[in-house]
């Protein structure tokens, strides 16, 4: 396949390389980052292609107010026709193009951010891996969507598989596409889907990762690393909408996940009850703070950080939880490595690293690494799954 914007986009740097060539270049580059450790081979895909089942699109008007719907060429603000990507999930290109369409057809224009001028600001489009259902959501930089009731019925006719469109609100000057007021124009405002057998429900503002299928063998793979046996207590860390700490809790005494955004937490407890689970506990709260007042009491730490890592402090106070296993799964390896060199400092040994190919054709790879308390040594009772 040749990417069409391959030469202007700039998001997937390898494109245009053999994919087995990708994952090698991406396990050299943790290789770097861990000296002396063996970094397993990269679990990659069986095929690599439209993967990306969370798309964004940012509307543009040219000067002839011709809409375009798509990414940011790199280094500019010129925006690129994304409709044909060859890593975004087809259904969502499909109903880019056609939002895209219906918004010409309307005379619906591109917000400006300069002149507050305009409506249309970004599209989120989430597909559900499990079912094939679709979250739709429009963001504008003005009041209203003139004829929204209209723009629901003609994009629901071409696509009735969109099971809920809602309308998000963003005039401010910021690089996030969301912003903090919604209005749900058709459906309940949410989708479901499924990882590892538990169903998860997915609001505009959850976290839920961008490529199911690895997802699957990215926490699968934290698993086996954790080597559960169903007599640990889990602390999961950073524990978003509850996805690990649902996973864990079927192979552990209890799980608990602590989380600082409030309603990830909530959106955690509900997932905990749509699945009838009773040995999960979700607390919102800082993890620091948390784990000063509650040592001792965890034997697995799985850590699931944003790209910007754990950092010094946190990474300390883990330490001191005196859990046998930390897994610490990353989307960044080099805030993951000086963590790692933080665990290590303050009694821990790196067992494994094991990196999982989630953003194919990208610089971007995420890498679980065990690392065990060096007063114990621990067998990984079950065999790791070779990869690519």
């Amino acid at each position: 396949m040749k990417c069409p914007n391959e030469k202007r986009c700039g998001a997937c740097t390898m494109i245009s390389t053999s994919y087995p060539e990708t994952l090698h270049k991406k396990r050299k580059r943790i290789m770097k980052l861990y000296p002396g450790h063996e970094v397993e081979l990269v679990r990659g895909m069986e095929n690599p292609f439209h993967y990306r089942h969370k798309v964004y699109a940012t509307f543009h008007g040219s000067k002839n107010r011709s809409l375009t719907a798509g990414l940011y060429q790199e280094h500019s603000h010129n925006v690129i026709d994304s409709s044909a990507c060859l890593i975004q999930n087809e259904t969502a290109n499909q109903i880019i193009a056609d939002v895209t369409a219906i918004a010409e057809d309307m005379h619906i224009h591109a917000y400006h951010e300069d002149t507050g001028s305009g409506v249309l600001r970004h599209l989120y489009v989430r597909v559900s891996h499990a079912y094939g259902t679709v979250m739709l959501v429009i963001v504008i930089g003005s009041r209203q969507l003139p004829g929204a009731s209209v723009f629901v019925k003609r994009i629901r006719e071409l696509h009735p598989e969109i099971e809920t469109i809602i309308l998000n609100y963003n005039s401010r000057r910021t690089s996030m596409v969301l912003g903090k007021t919604s209005r749900v124009l058709y459906g309940p405002g949410y989708i479901f889907d499924e990882l590892s057998g538990f169903c998860f429900r997915i609001s505009p503002q959850s976290f839920f990762q961008v490529n199911p299928e690895q997802t699957e063998v990215l926490y699968q793979t934290a698993l086996e690393l954790a080597d559960l046996t169903g007599k640990e207590s889990v602390l999961d860390v950073c524990s978003g909408i509850g996805t690990i700490t649902l996973l864990a809790s079927r192979h552990a005494r209890s799980a608990i996940g602590v989380e600082s955004v409030r309603q990830a937490v909530e959106d955690a407890k509900d997932n905990a009850v749509l699945n009838r689970v009773s040995n999960v506990k979700f607390i919102c709260d800082d993890i620091q703070n948390y784990v000063r007042y509650n040592r001792n009491q965890f034997d697995v730490i799985i850590a699931d950080p944003p790209r910007s890592g754990l950092g010094v402090s946190v990474s300390k106070a883990l330490a001191e939880c005196g859990a046998q296993r930390i897994v610490y799964i990353s989307c960044n390896p080099v805030t993951q490595a000086q963590d790692c060199d933080v665990l290590k400092k303050a009694g821990y040994s790196i067992e494994k690293i094991v990196p999982v190919d989630l953003f194919c054709f990208t610089d971007h790879v995420e890498t679980v690494c065990l690392l065990t308390h060096t007063s114990e040594t621990v067998t990984i009772s079950r065999p790791l799954r070779t990869g690519i």
